[in-house]
């Protein structure tokens, strides 16, 4: 049943777990970024129509997009997921009430100021469209990504390897929702060691995954050989040892991808995000975290967040930005 919670989020960037929120009773206005963008509180509230309970930025791997945000004068959400590519994003999170962490071996990185309760790991989330499908099979190894020399030149190396020793390999790029089920085995490769969102998309779909053991919470949340099968990172031949396994019975691989799909359906849709920041929101004091805040809001600004807006107002090329970015280092 419905929660009839009845507050309005200014949902900035990435959409996620938007769905669910509003499934939960919130009313989220949307508002999109489009290349780089810098919002600052006054633009925010002319963008929502009204003053928001609550403003969510959800990562779009750009330069900060919310200028002053230590001083916004509602409940702040910052759902991070790039922090194996961007540095800055432990100090940016500082000026938030609550923070969202897609890496959970990166989480003490954020610790400063945020409280347990509201620094979160928060793994990522399988879209609605994530179904299995029924496909003839036509592959006995599928990659769906980007291989490319120069922008992933460790997993073009680990490709090339594989390659030679498995002749069933596919690799392709494109929708990977009518991709998946033509596999009877999917592989996933971590260049960065991170836990990425193919290991939920492959299990969303109905596949049997075959993915490196990597740390970031992998093994917290799925069982090795019940919801998917490991090989050493970057060993070739425990890739291909297990994967003979995998070929070699068909019962095994359709009982491996069951579980994994069923653990999905159990933990990882959109509405299991929304309901564990539903359940942060409700069991803190909102009104004394935004005080908090706001108090501390020179400190945070002085200790974290002014480095980061001079750099950007450096860096960015938009003179509008820059001054919007100067104006927040000085507040």
């Amino acid at each position: 049943m419905k929660n009839e919670v009845n507050k309005t989020i200014a949902w900035i960037g990435n959409t996620f777990f938007r769905t669910g929120m509003d499934e939960l009773g919130y009313r989220t206005v949307h508002i999109p970024i489009r290349g780089q963008q810098v919002f600052t509180w006054k633009e925010i509230v002319r963008l929502t129509g009204e003053e928001p309970f609550a403003v969510v930025y959800a990562d779009r791997s750009i330069a900060p997009p919310l200028a002053g945000v230590e001083t916004y004068p509602c409940l702040t959400i910052f759902h991070c997921i790039d922090t194996h590519i961007h540095s800055w994003y432990p100090l940016y999170a500082q000026g938030f009430d609550i923070c969202l962490v897609s890496l959970k071996d990166h989480l003490d990185r954020f610790t400063p100021r945020l409280p347990e309760s509201r620094l979160l790991w928060f793994p990522p989330i399988v879209m609605n469209d994530d179904i299995p499908i029924k496909m003839e099979k036509e592959w006995d190894l599928l990659f769906v990504g980007k291989v490319d020399p120069e922008l992933t030149p460790a997993r073009m190396k680990f490709i090339d390897e594989i390659t030679r020793q498995i002749p069933g390999l596919h690799v392709t790029q494109g929708q990977y929702r009518n991709l998946f089920p033509r596999a009877r085995v999917v592989l996933n490769i971590a260049e960065r060691g991170d836990l990425n969102f193919r290991v939920f998309e492959a299990l969303a779909c109905g596949s049997c995954l075959l993915t490196p053991a990597i740390d970031q919470g992998l093994f917290d949340l799925f069982e090795d050989g019940v919801h998917l099968v490991s090989y050493e990172a970057d060993n070739a031949k425990d890739l291909v040892d297990k994967l003979n396994v995998l070929l070699a019975d068909e019962a095994l691989r359709e009982r491996i991808a069951r579980q994994g799909n069923e653990l999905i359906e159990k933990s990882h849709r959109i509405i299991h995000r929304a309901r564990t920041v539903h359940n942060v929101i409700n069991d803190m004091d909102v009104d004394q975290a935004i005080k908090a805040r706001l108090a501390a809001a020179p400190l945070l600004r002085k200790n974290f967040l002014k480095s980061i807006y001079l750099h950007w107002a450096e860096q960015i090329v938009t003179p509008e930005f820059q001054k919007i970015y100067l104006q927040a280092a000085k507040d």
